[in-house]
């Protein structure tokens, strides 16, 4: 075996293991790229919850916003719930649980608010909407609620 044949022989096991090399990242690639994109997906399902409790939330306190300058008005109660479902479109109105009340009393009608409502009360909007943390079939909180609440001072 001569010099060039001997050259040849190492250029060509260098060339075989650089081949072996890209296989194996192809296979590292395979087994890590589920993970990662079971992950990133996990995000963006988090970043949908927290969007929907951000809104929720604003839209609680526009409500009760609403209903502590309602003194006056004769469907504040009213108001306030529509007020709420306006500043959430992208929530379902219908999954909304919404409770007003004034001064710790509940006020479940146009009629008691407007009764109930006297200047320097509190007056307290709460609201819970149902979240899914479904991902992949898999129900990580299967008890998921999101849920806010608002204090504000009649006017």
């Amino acid at each position: 075996m001569g010099f060039r044949e001997a050259v040849l022989g190492l250029i060509a096991r260098r060339r075989d293991r650089q081949r072996a090399r890209a296989g194996t990242a192809a296979v590292e690639f395979a087994l890590v790229a589920p993970m990662l994109l079971f992950l990133v997906l996990g995000m963006c399902q988090f970043g949908i919850t927290m969007n929907q409790y951000l809104t929720l939330t604003n839209a609680v306190r526009s409500g009760a916003r609403q209903l502590s300058m309602g003194r006056g008005d004769a469907t504040p109660r009213t108001d306030a719930i529509n007020l709420i479902y306006a500043s959430a479109p992208n929530l379902t109105p219908g999954s909304f649980a919404i409770t007003t009340s004034v001064n710790g009393t509940a006020c479940g009608t146009d009629a008691a608010c407007v009764t109930a409502l006297t200047a320097g009360l509190p007056t307290t909007v709460a609201a819970s909407y149902p979240c899914s943390l479904a991902f992949f079939g898999y129900n990580f909180a299967s008890v998921c609620t999101l849920a806010s609440q608002t204090t504000e001072r009649v006017e």
